[in-house]
């Protein structure tokens, strides 16, 4: 599903030497994995996401989301990529005061061409599912930093990507949400047969996760790689 082939990517300071953010990666993810990738603040973990979903563009190497090389793709067929092929959990994200927590939710099912009622039925089931239920018509900024992280995740998967990146959807949730949140993320991947790369600090992740990858300034280390069962129901 998701290939990546050494990758690079810099960033140029106006003095100073280059940072070399992801540093000759290559990786996969297959259809119904989920990946979390660890690493300290600063590792690149954030621009690999970028560079999947063509937020920015490498400098050298290539990713590839079914067969199809993402730089390549021109501003409709990224936009296309974004809105139908991937899901994205941004770690912060500003929601516009004013649409309740359903209408965002289903925004991006509208966006799809569906009708705002049947939109909202699609959705509604993954706020119920999140815990947010009784939210439901609440306006953003009715809602807590963790209930508008759980509606970033209802409106990632809304559209029932093949592709997910979540970049820290726990850090702004309780222990309990945290385990509801990944049970999710790995009831989806596998029942939907999903790519699912899951940016965390979280240890809870390893235990819902099919692997873990460690990122140390730019650069996956192997040696801090591990395998870890799924785990679809809470963390004992």
């Amino acid at each position: 599903m998701l290939e990546i082939r050494q990758l690079v990517k810099e960033y140029r300071p106006v003095a100073g030497e280059p940072v070399r953010a992801v540093d000759d990666v290559s990786m996969s993810v297959g259809v119904g994995e989920l990946v979390a990738l660890y690493g300290p603040s600063g590792s690149g973990k954030t621009t690999l996401l970028e560079l999947i979903a063509g937020v920015q563009r490498p400098d050298r190497g290539a990713v590839l989301v079914e067969g199809r090389e993402v730089a390549a793709l021109d501003q409709r067929e990224l936009d296309r990529y974004r809105l139908s092929t991937l899901g994205i959990v941004p770690q912060s994200l500003r929601l516009v005061d004013g649409p309740t927590a359903l209408d965002l939710a289903a925004l991006r099912l509208t966006e799809q061409g569906l009708s705002w009622k049947a939109a909202h039925q699609r959705a509604m089931p993954l706020l119920e599912r999140l815990g947010l239920r009784t939210r439901a018509d609440h306006q953003a900024g009715e809602l807590s930093k963790g209930e508008r992280q759980r509606v970033a995740i209802a409106m990632a998967l809304s559209t029932q990507p093949r592709l997910v990146l979540a970049d820290e959807p726990t850090g702004n949730l309780d222990t309990r949400r945290g385990q509801d949140v990944l049970s999710l993320l790995a009831e989806y991947s596998s029942e939907q047969g999903a790519a699912v790369v899951l940016v965390t600090h979280d240890p809870q992740a390893t235990h819902f996760a099919h692997r873990t990858l460690a990122l140390h300034d730019g650069r996956l280390d192997a040696s801090k790689a591990a395998r870890a069962d799924a785990v679809t129901g809470p963390v004992p």
